[in-house]
């Protein structure tokens, strides 16, 4: 059981593109072993990525193991988490909550011009149900008052490739034991799982799984060493191929 990252590991940094992993999906499929897409997108935006890697039989890691998408269903937006995540960060002091820029304070075309994302994909980015990505502008003193400010009032901030995302709760690591665990309910044996990942908010999804693989990100903060983690020399979705198919023929 595959469960996998997408920006910087499964999609190109750059533009989003999977084409160079096309044929490690195609030797999961016809396989028949279940690859679950594990993200900071929302409900919205993963439900067309399944879509589009022919996945939509699994169930999707959302907002950074805050939620699950379902097989079948289509968004989460307007959870009331989302809303009392935005007037907790606004109970921050000014000068610590004036540095930093969610997606609920940008608009779409702001979103779309700091992800890259076109304006229909940024619309989607900003259907929240758990957390908000967003750019910390202050130094690094300054990021860490926001951390412990944000710690006192129960939100957690995790850093990703490209955001600092706020949530109060629920990890990739989390997302993985609920669907590995769910999906063998009905067998007496264990699945074996593999967890793709390029970026410090991965670190713990890596390590629960069986076999961790990090995927190559010059552009990401590096991963500290996981125990018999495999690291691949290409970047991005060429560097998730070569390692899912090199699993899947060592089989």
């Amino acid at each position: 059981m595959f469960f996998s990252d997408l920006d910087g590991t499964l999609l190109d940094h750059h533009d989003y593109s999977f084409a160079a992993a096309q044929p490690a999906l195609d030797a999961l499929r016809a396989a028949g072993v279940p690859l679950i897409l594990a993200s900071s997108k929302t409900a919205a935006e993963m439900r067309d990525i399944r879509d589009a890697m022919e996945l939509a039989r699994w169930p999707a890691i959302v907002e950074n193991g805050a939620g699950l998408l379902a097989p079948g269903d289509e968004t989460q937006a307007g959870h009331p988490k989302y809303d009392a995540l935005r007037k907790t960060l606004d109970q921050l002091p000014s000068k610590l909550r004036e540095q930093f820029a969610g997606f609920g304070d940008m608009s779409e075309a702001a979103v779309a011009d700091c992800t890259g994302l076109s304006p229909a994909q940024a619309t989607r980015a900003k259907k929240r149900a758990f957390t908000e990505p967003g750019v910390f502008s202050g130094d690094a003193r300054e990021r860490e008052e926001f951390r412990e400010a944000l710690a006192a009032l129960g939100v957690f901030a995790r850093d990703g490739g490209r955001f600092l995302t706020l949530s109060f709760g629920g990890t990739k690591a989390d997302g993985l034991r609920r669907v590995a665990r769910e999906l063998a309910s009905d067998s007496a044996v264990r699945p074996f799982t593999v967890a793709l990942g390029d970026a410090p908010n991965d670190e713990d999804m890596l390590r629960a799984a069986d076999q961790a693989v990090v995927v190559r990100n010059d552009a990401s903060p590096d991963l500290p060493d996981i125990p018999g983690a495999i690291r691949t020399e290409l970047s991005g979705p060429a560097g998730w191929n070569q390692a899912v198919l090199s699993l899947i023929h060592s089989q």
